[in-house]
């Protein structure tokens, strides 16, 4: 097992901060990857989410409503938990960044017009979070902290 890709997948010196970032902004996107994937709270499901990004050149339609709409869901769970957060972060950054420049950056900053405000604060947090990963409160922590008793990585200098 490669230590040295566990370490830099669990790895994170970060505390509160870090679950400050993840936990209410994964409930967020979680919540908007449900609208997407299932309909729920207000939104069109699978099958209008593919019609509408369909509808502004993202083809095939439902196929991109699915990827967003799983980045976001199952994205935004991993950062609730802390688990896998690094790679969880990247796929949701990428997510902000095609919602950013293929919705919203022809209408401005501000969200009151369709713009990007609200994405770009989700990108940078986002990728906040895959630079300093989930922090000492997560399930990746638990890993890691399992990991280095198990003798699988080492706890020495710059250890946990």
């Amino acid at each position: 097992m490669n230590t040295q890709f566990l370490r830099t997948l669990l790895h994170s010196r970060g505390g509160i901060a870090a679950l400050v970032l993840r936990v209410p902004v994964g409930l967020i996107l979680a919540a908007h990857g449900s609208q997407k994937l299932f309909g729920w709270f207000g939104g069109y499901g699978l099958e209008g989410t593919g019609q509408w990004m369909a509808s502004i050149g993202l083809e095939p339609g439902q196929l991109m409503a699915l990827m967003a709409g799983s980045a976001e869901f199952f994205g935004g769970l991993a950062l609730v938990l802390g688990l896998l957060t690094r790679p969880a972060a990247l796929v949701v950054a990428f997510a902000m960044l095609v919602a950013i420049f293929s919705v919203h950056v022809g209408n401005g900053l501000f969200i009151a017009n369709n713009g990007f405000e609200y994405a770009l604060s989700l990108f940078v947090v986002t990728l906040a979070l895959a630079i300093q990963g989930a922090g000492r409160f997560s399930l990746d922590g638990v890993l890691m902290a399992r990991f280095a008793d198990a003798g699988v990585v080492p706890a020495g200098p710059g250890g946990l």
